[in-house]
């Protein structure tokens, strides 16, 4: 009689929680109710309605594993709770034996439990992820090195460095120039620092390195680039050769027209400078 009394108890609370119930069978529910019922049956329509669910994420391991052994735990010890009695006892707890239903009550309502946890779990984790999302922070980056930083870092890379310390040439006008150039064979490069030299009208003149070496005539030198003086001051500057220079002798600084030129008269030589040995 209880069992036929439980499965209607289970079909009506099944019917409530998917498609609601007549005023009729509320009536019966309640009735059944009344009457007292094993709260697993409960449990078990909250799993069936977990059915479908699913999480954005999948359960992690560790909570996986504790589900697992509770489990395992749980219906271990439902088992031994139920595990033949001796002989002399059986006749005794024949009567008591749990039915076939209660049975699948725990069952269902133990696996209830469990969806219950991870789903919890599972709906509640990406909106904790959400709240402490913040900005991706954004990477410092550092300055770049000043050229006379880069001039230092040639020098101190490499062994091969020319030096020359600059002189003044034959334009009277300027009083007195100082500094000095570096410049390595191995990686074509090489920086002027430079004093004294006067500040130039960029639209009528400009500054032209030229390079002596043992590759080219010295009335051929090659042609270091062009550049601007624009304030007062030690200035640093960066060697272009426009060839490949192996074994400078000699620089000098020639003052020419603005965008510079092939090959130099020599006439306005602002500063010379020559290697030393």
């Amino acid at each position: 009689m209880k069992e036929h009394t439980d499965e209607v108890l289970i079909d009506l609370l099944i019917k409530q929680a998917t498609y609601g119930l007549t005023d009729a069978e509320q009536a019966k529910l309640n009735r059944l109710e009344e009457g007292g019922h094993d709260n697993s049956f409960d449990l078990a329509v909250s799993a069936i309605s977990l059915i479908g669910e699913r999480g954005n994420e999948e359960v992690p391991s560790h909570l996986r594993s504790n589900i697992r052994a509770s489990a395992e735990q749980y219906f271990d010890e439902k088992e031994a709770s139920t595990a033949p009695l001796p002989i002399a006892s059986a006749v005794k707890a024949e009567a008591s034996r749990p039915s076939f239903w209660n049975w699948l009550g725990w069952v269902i309502a133990a696996a209830a439990c469990l969806a219950l946890v991870a789903n919890i779990y599972l709906t509640r984790i990406p909106q904790s992820a959400e709240v402490g999302k913040g900005p991706t922070p954004t990477p410092t980056i550092g300055e770049s090195p000043t050229l006379a930083q880069r001039r230092q870092g040639l020098i101190d890379s490499t062994s091969d460095i020319t030096k020359a310390s600059w002189a003044n040439g034959n334009v009277k006008e300027i009083a007195y120039v100082s500094g000095d150039i570096v410049w390595s064979d191995a990686k074509q490069a090489g920086y002027m620092r430079l004093r004294g030299l006067p500040v130039n009208d960029r639209a009528k003149q400009q500054y032209q390195l030229w390079i002596f070496d043992e590759t080219q005539s010295d009335k051929t030198p090659i042609d270091g680039g062009v550049f601007d003086v624009d304030e007062n001051g030690e200035m640093i500057i960066p060697v272009n050769a426009k060839l490949k220079a192996r074994n400078p002798k000699m620089f000098a600084i020639t003052i020419e027209k603005s965008g510079g030129v092939v090959v130099s008269d020599r006439k306005h030589i602002a500063a010379l400078g020559k290697v030393e040995t």
